[in-house]
This record gives C-alpha cells, structure tokens and sequence, in this order.
C-alpha cells in the first residue's frame, strides 16, 4: 500500500498555516531510503514572536472554559485521530522508520493519552479546609499554570507531542510546540486533528526551525510560564537550567540506559522472547528500551545463545513493507552512533555474537546486534546507546546485580526477571530507577506517571501527576461576613 506524504509542512501560529513561501526551508528524509520526502518551513524570529503573542491572547478564553468544555474538544480529537489513523500511521512511518504495526500502537497510545486527559481534567480537585470562624470559607484550587513551551523529540513523535499537548489544553492552558525537525508531518497532522476538533485559534501553535533559537526566546519570555520538554541530558540540563534563569517549572523526561536483571529461576525461552521484543522495539530508540542485559551467571551460556538466535530471526527492512519487525534508524546520527558502540567494545575484547553491521541497502540501517564479553572500558554501559545493540554481562548474586545496574548516572526504567517474590520485591525497592517492570516490559502508559531520577529527568509526566504539571494551586480564604 502506498502512503503520500503531505504536499506541503507547514508552521501553526495563531490559527495560521504558514507554509515554505519565502522563507528558509530544511529538507525531511524518509531513513528507509534516505530519498528527501518534503521541504519544512524554518520559523523566523517573527514566526516565534507571534506564536507567543497568540499563546498569550488565547490563553484567557481556553482557561475559562470548563473542564467539560474542553474535555469535549479532546474527546473529538481522540475520535479524529481515530478516523484517520491509516494515513496518520502511514505519515509517521514515513519520516520516523518504524514499522506500520507499530505506528499504529503508536496511535493507539494517542487516543488513550488524549481520552485520558480529557476524563482527568474534570477531576482537578482541590481542598476544602475546616472554617477557623463563623462563616468563613477557606480552600484550595487547582488553575491552569499559564502558556507552555512544550519540545518532543523524534522518537516517538505522535505520542509524545500528543501527551503533551493533550494534558496542557485538558489543564486550560495553551501552548508553543517545538516538534522534532525529523518527523515534522505527523505533528502538523496532529496539530491540525486539535483545531478541527475546536481547539480555538492560538491555543495551540507549532513551530519548526533552529532548535536553540525557539527554545532559547520561548523560555526567556514572560509569557511562557511552564516548559516540557523529552530527549537528550544533555539538551534537558541546558533547558532546565534556561528555565531556572527565570524560575519556571520545567517538566524534564530526559534520557535512560535501563538494565535488565535475569535471574536464574526463569524460562530462558521465555524470557529472551520477551527481551528482544522490547529491546529490538523502534530500533532500540526507545528511552524505557531495555539497553543493559545481566544474566546470573547458572543462566548466562544458554540465554546468551537463545536470544542471539531470536534476533537473528527478526526481520529488518522498509516499515511499509509486510512483515518488518525492525526498520531503520531515524538518522546518521544515531547510526553513527550504532556503529561507534560496535567497534569500540570489539577493540575493548568484546564478541560480536551477531549483526554488528549495517546490511548491503540504502537507508539508516543497522542489524539487530548482541555483544557479550563486554569490559567496564565499553562506551556503551555507561552512554546512553538509542540504538539496535544489545550488550550481555553476567551477575553472580542480588548485590552484584544491583550494583552493577545501578552503576550509571541515568535512573528512568529498569527490569527484573524472576519467579521468587522476595527477589522481585528487594530489586523494586533497591533499583535506582523511577519506572520499574518486573517479569514484563511496560510502554509508556496514559494513567501512569513516568519520571525518572538522577540524570534521568525532573517531574512527571501522564497519570493525573502530569496533569498536576500544568497546573498551580491557588489558596483563597473568603469570609462571607458583611463588612
């Protein structure tokens, strides 16, 4: 099946569709063939200047509203994502790489994202406290925090941008998307499901362009009151510390190096299957992707050979082709990156049992890849990989494990598999992580809160914490006596 890409990107400011027409423009690659599919229109200083100007007179009518009001706007959204979903999964595959099966469990995380939030906002309560007199009235309520500044990465694009915007206009807020330059059309494409749904004229703009130039002018204006923002530590503390300048709460989902612990009370079939699926997932770019496999040693030989046999079965290839479990990388970057891993550990003594390479194609790829023999020299335990290769170690006993998992400076996800309940509960409460599976690999959930800790973040986001993120909470003591 074919699946056009959209004739033309463009920005949203203000209610406006500001195409490539007289201004500078970056070409998008589609990462299976490397062939350019569209040309997106690069903001000016007048592009942004406005799209905060709008975000500002839109946001005293959309915060009036009620929480009903603008849960019923979402609750369309959902159902426009919904309707168009084929071509919106086709789009995203597209300029992301990913295979169609997963652009559409993308999408199925939209829906749930913005349905949730819609059913959130109506319970943004506050606090009602004990009256210190006669007829006084004392509480506590929750109000949206103002116009937000809000940057999703490529990884994930529909999802995270989405989740984003979805809690910040369920909160009454409005708000200046940054999309990643990427995977701009499935942004535009959801921006565009917001406004048909009645999202009303500047509530919600996008703008592309010059990443340090709109982050930097959207966070010193005294308009933009909160920031969110997902991708790289090293981007999020330039962010958070821009943010902490002028004292503006900033969301922080920030990068992840999970290790997974298996134990050696496990189903070795089993639990391989399970660990390529979700490490192999997007190609490895995942910030919950599981990136650091340790197998007690009893296990190790026999893990090691049944999960280099499952990733030599799966299938690589263009994400519209039938049957491709693993697309390319989204970029050179990061398949620089892939093969920079590679042959740093192998010059460090470790074996590639498979992959390892990139296959004889046009287009970011590079094979599914298992390394074992790793020393602690390997680049790839300690950087974050975002990449198709995965590393095996062995643990001898729980405090080893622990140790070396824990031995990092990101803290976002981590795993266990095991079947003693004593071992599940030491590891949950000792792993130094904020989003933690046992026996299972959890996405990104509506309802849950993901936040992770040390170099891994600041805040949270989904569930009804990352509604809380929007918000402020306002006291008022009023007394109903007559002066």
């Amino acid at each position: 099946m074919s699946y056009p890409y959209p004739p033309e990107l463009t920005l949203l400011v203000g209610g406006d569709w500001r195409g490539t027409a007289g201004r500078e423009t970056v070409a998008v690659f589609n990462p299976a063939t490397n062939e350019e599919i569209g040309r997106l229109p690069v903001a000016s200083e007048q592009d942004i200047d406005d799209a905060i100007v709008a975000a500002d007179q839109a946001f005293r009518g959309w915060s009036a509203k009620s929480a009903w009001e603008r849960a019923a706007v979402l609750q369309r959204a959902a159902a426009l994502v919904e309707e168009r979903r084929d071509r919106l999964a086709g789009i995203l595959t597209l300029e992301n790489g990913k295979p169609l099966a997963d652009s559409q469990g993308e999408l199925d995380r939209v829906i749930e994202g913005i349905i949730y939030c819609a059913e959130e906002c109506k319970r943004a309560y506050g606090r009602i406290l004990p009256p210190r007199t006669h007829l006084l009235m004392q509480a506590s309520v929750r109000r949206p925090v103002g116009p937000v500044a809000a940057f999703a990465p490529w990884n994930f694009p529909a999802f995270l941008a989405a989740r984003k915007v979805a809690a910040a206009l369920a909160a009454g807020c409005t708000v200046v998307l940054k999309p990643a330059e990427e995977t701009p059309a499935i942004c535009v494409e959801l921006a565009r499901v917001f406004v048909d749904a009645g999202v009303p004229d500047g509530a919600l703009n996008v703008l592309f362009g010059v990443p340090a130039q709109i982050s930097q002018k959207l966070i010193a204006s005294s308009v933009i009151r909160k920031i969110s923002f997902t991708g790289s530590v090293p981007v999020g503390k330039l962010l958070a510390a821009q943010a902490g300048q002028y004292l503006k709460p900033a969301t922080m989902e920030l990068g992840g190096h999970a290790p997974v612990l298996v134990f050696d009370d496990v189903d070795v079939e089993k639990v391989a299957r399970a660990c390529v699926g979700f490490k192999f997932r997007n190609a490895g770019q995942v910030c919950l992707s599981p990136s650091r496999f340790y197998v007690q040693e009893k296990l190790a030989d026999s893990f090691i050979e049944t999960f280099t046999r499952i990733t030599e079965s799966l299938k690589v290839g263009d994400g519209l082709e039938p049957g491709v479990q693993m697309g390319p990388l989204n970029n050179k970057r990061r398949l620089a990156a892939a093969r920079q891993f590679v042959e740093q550990a192998h010059g460090c003594g470790a074996s590639v049992r498979t992959g390892g390479s990139s296959p004889s194609r046009a287009g970011n790829f590079f094979l599914p890849t298992v390394l074992t023999g790793l020393n602690e020299d390997a680049s790839i335990l300690t950087d974050e990989p975002f990449c198709p290769v995965a590393p095996i170690m062995t643990f001898s006993t729980m405090e080893d494990g622990l140790a070396k998992a824990n031995a990092v400076d990101f803290g976002l996800a981590a795993y266990a598999f095991t079947n003693q309940m004593e071992r599940a509960a030491e590891f949950s409460e000792r792993i130094e992580a904020g989003w933690v599976g046992i026996n299972s690999f959890v996405p990104s959930l509506a309802d849950a809160p993901i936040g992770g800790i040390k170099d891994s973040g600041l805040g949270y986001e989904g569930g009804p914490e990352g509604l809380d993120a929007y918000q402020h909470l306002k006291f008022i003591s009023q007394s109903n006596v007559q002066l």
